[in-house]
């Protein structure tokens, strides 16, 4: 879920602790800065910061472009998984998952018929592939879960696509479905999994440092194991970026420009997003790309 605004809070700033199985959600400390509302989308948007205002701040926010077919993709592969949980037992075969797929398939954002028809055949393989591969009696302990945590000064909400029991210990499953198969340091580094990881340890009450990406088209999982220290890491930076987003806030509300307080930051991925055709600095650095262009080969 996202925040609807920079400055959304949902109550007292907070004191963050860590007990012997990871962090555990803080307590309201009364009169000091109440906590900021983020998903990992709206942390992961200010690496541009005029995207974020375009995205979290301008209201109306600028429209964007037209759809990616890559994320349309994504999108559909998620659904179908999620909704395979979600089936009777018996009817958890790898073939229901490429049923989903097609069931809920979109054009958006495809050249023409054709490729979308191609796509959501490829799409189906991978999905019936990587089902192949799963015991559907193991039940998870959550597909598609909203899971959020408290730190000093950040109220984290997400969403999970799976979160497992291996023996005993939970594990933060994220489906991927791009180009390039992840790495272990792909896994390793995204601040992300990392407050997932933290998030679900908080409100399941149970450890949770196993994080891993589930590449469907390549089959490829990359792991990660996160130490104490290394999720204390990630919140410290999360809760930077959250600070430096603050400050830009409160100083646009104060009459600054926008263009002073958030700044674009073009390079060529200025090509893949969504508000390129509002920023010129952002169309210098970069081609403009089909909405199709996105998908492997």
């Amino acid at each position: 879920m996202e925040a609807t605004s920079a400055a959304e809070a949902t109550s007292g700033a907070a004191g963050t602790v860590a007990g012997s199985s990871g962090w555990q959600q803080a307590l309201p400390l009364p009169g000091l800065r109440r906590l900021f509302a983020c998903t990992p989308s709206r942390l992961a948007a200010f690496d541009c910061p005029r995207r974020y205002r375009f995205a979290y701040v301008d209201r109306p926010a600028p429209p964007k472009g037209a759809p990616w077919a890559h994320n349309t993709v994504g999108a559909i592969t998620h659904l179908a998984l999620h909704r395979w949980w979600s089936l009777p037992l018996a009817q958890r075969t790898p073939a229901a998952g490429g049923t989903l797929v097609a069931r809920n398939w979109s054009t958006d954002g495809f050249r023409d018929g054709r490729q979308a028809l191609d796509w959501r055949a490829r799409t189906s393989r991978w999905v019936v592939d990587y089902l192949v591969g799963l015991d559907p009696s193991i039940e998870p302990v959550g597909v598609e879960r909203t899971i959020a945590v408290r730190t000093g000064t950040l109220a984290f909400s997400g969403r999970a696509d799976r979160i497992d029991d291996r023996d005993g210990a939970l594990v933060v499953v994220d489906y991927k479905t791009g180009r390039e198969p992840p790495t272990s340091d792909d896994a390793r580094s995204s601040s992300a999994l990392a407050l997932y990881a933290l998030a679900t340890a908080s409100m399941f009450r149970r450890d949770c440092h196993r994080v891993e990406l589930h590449h469907l088209p390549s089959g490829v999982v990359a792991r990660a194991e996160h130490s104490e220290a290394s999720l204390a890491r990630h919140v410290v930076r999360a809760e930077a970026t959250a600070a430096d987003i603050v400050t830009a806030t409160d100083t646009l509300a104060a009459g600054a420009g926008p263009d002073e307080v958030f700044p674009p930051r073009p390079g060529p991925a200025c090509s893949w997003c969504d508000y390129r055709r509002h920023c010129p600095e952002g169309q210098a650095a970069s081609p403009e790309r089909h909405p199709w262009d996105g998908l492997a080969p």
